[in-house]
C-alpha cells in the first residue's frame, strides 16, 4: 500500500517476530480433499451476512503488526485466521507481516504481499498453505526472481500476478506456471512520472474489468488509467493528497484513493481532477492516522484500513461519518476484536462461498 521506509520503525517494533515462509515456492495446485471440502463447509456455515449491514460480505483483513490474515463477519466474529509466524522457512527470515490480501477471482485462495521482506505468495484457503510465492524473502533486487518493496499483488483472471514493485519503479506481470515475467509495465530503476514509460514510485495497481488498471504514482500523487494494452487512457492528480495510496474506480468512473498522513483524508475526483467527495478529521474519533485503502462496497459505502487507529472502518459517505468498525480505535492486540496495524483488506462477497468458487 505504501513504501517501506514510511512505515519501518513502527512495524518493526509491533510485528511478531517470525519466520517467513514465502522463501519456498510451490506450483498452485487444486485441493479437493474430502477433509478441504468439509473445512470450506465448516467455513460457510459459519457465515452470517446481516441484513442491512453497513459491511454487506465477511472482510478480509492483512492484520500486519500481528503478522496474520483473518477474515472476520460483518458481527465481527473471526471465522478463518492465519499466522505467518507458525509458517517457518529455512532462510530465517523474520516476517515483518502481510502488507495487502486480495482474493483470488476463484476465492480459493488468498494472494498477499510481505512489503519490507520483497516476496509475495498464494495460500491455499482450505489448507493454509503457501502454494507459491515469488521474490527473495530479505533480499530486495531488481534481477528475474527478486523484488524490492511489492505491493498491491493481485491474481488476475487470466491467472497472471501483477504487483506494483515500488522501489524497481515498475509494474510487474508473472506467471506463476514459470514464475517468469511476461510483461512490465515502466522502466526499472527510472523514477519519473511519464506513464507507461517511467513511473514515480508506484504503489498500486488495481485491475480493472476488461484488463486495465490503475497505477497510483506517490510522487506527484497522480493516479493513472491504462487501458489493457497499457496504453493511457487519462492521469489525474489528486489536489488534496500528499501520498496516495491503492487508487480504486467508482462504479461511476471516479477515482478513490486515500491520504497515507495523520490526519488522513479519503478522497473521491472524477476524470478532470476535481474533488467530488472527501472525508477529513483533524480530531476526535473520526480522525484517521494513515489510512492504506479506501474500498467501495456495493452497499455504497466505504471501508478503510485505518492503519495507525488499529482498526478498520466502514464510512457511510451520504452522511460522511463511520458507522461500522472492526479493532479498538488506538489500542493494538491480537484478540478477538483487535487488530494491529491492519493494512489490507478485501471484500468476500455474501453470495459466495468461502473457499469454492462461485
Amino acid at each position: 500500500m505504501k513504501t517501506a521506509w514510511a512505515k519501518n520503525i513502527r512495524v518493526a517494533a509491533s510485528a511478531l517476530a517470525a519466520t517467513a515462509a514465502l522463501c519456498v515456492a510451490s506450483p498452485l495446485s487444486a485441493h479437493g480433499t474430502a477433509a478441504g471440502a468439509a473445512q470450506r463447509q465448516a467455513f460457510h456455515t459459519a457465515r452470517s451476512v446481516q441484513a442491512g449491514s453497513p459491511l454487506p460480505g465477511d472482510l478480509l483483513i492483512a492484520d500486519r503488526g500481528n503478522d496474520r490474515i483473518l477474515i472476520v463477519t460483518p458481527d465481527k466474529r473471526i471465522i478463518w485466521q492465519m499466522s505467518f509466524a507458525n509458517l517457518g522457512g529455512p532462510r530465517g527470515v523474520n516476517s515483518l507481516g502481510p502488507d495487502d490480501a486480495f482474493f483470488t477471482p476463484d476465492h480459493k485462495h488468498i494472494i498477499v504481499n510481505e512489503e519490507d521482506d520483497h516476496a509475495i505468495a498464494v495460500v491455499d484457503i482450505a489448507t493454509k498453505k503457501v502454494v507459491w510465492s515469488y521474490g527473495h524473502p530479505g533480499v530486495p533486487g531488481s534481477a528475474p526472481g527478486y523484488l524490492h518493496t511489492p505491493d498491491d499483488a493481485y491474481m488476475l483472471p487470466s491467472g497472471l500476478v501483477t504487483v506494483a514493485d515500488i522501489r524497481n519503479q515498475r509494474i510487474l506481470f508473472i506467471d506463476p506456471r514459470t514464475n517468469r515475467v511476461v510483461k512490465q509495465y515502466g522502466t526499472t530503476g527510472l523514477r519519473r512520472h511519464n506513464p507507461p514509460v517511467s513511473f514515480a514510485s508506484p504503489n498500486g495497481d488495481t485491475p480493472l474489468p476488461g484488463g486495465g488498471m490503475i497505477v497510483t504514482e506517490i510522487g506527484g500523487s497522480y493516479a493513472d488509467v491504462l487501458d489493457k494494452h497499457g496504453h493511457v487512457l487519462y492521469t489525474v492528480h489528486f489536489p488534496d493528497v500528499a501520498y496516495p495510496s491503492d487508487t480504486q474506480m467508482m462504479p461511476n468512473g471516479d477515482l478513490l484513493t486515500v491520504d497515507y498522513n495523520t490526519p488522513g483524508r479519503v478522497e473521491m475526483v472524477n476524470r478532470q481532477g476535481k474533488v467530488v467527495w472527501e472525508y477529513y478529521r483533524t480530531a476526535g474519533s473520526g480522525e484517521l492516522s494513515h489510512p492504506s485503502l479506501a474500498l467501495p462496497l456495493p452497499n455504497g459505502n466505504i471501508a478503510v484500513n485505518d492503519d495507525y487507529n488499529d482498526r478498520v472502518v466502514v464510512i457511510d459517505p451520504r452522511r460522511n461519518r463511520i458507522v461500522w468498525q472492526y479493532g479498538h480505535t488506538g489500542v493494538p492486540g491480537a484478540a478477538p476484536g483487535y487488530l494491529n496495524i491492519p493494512d489490507g483488506m478485501d471484500l468476500m462477497p455474501a453470495d459466495v462461498q468461502l473457499g469454492r468458487a462461485r
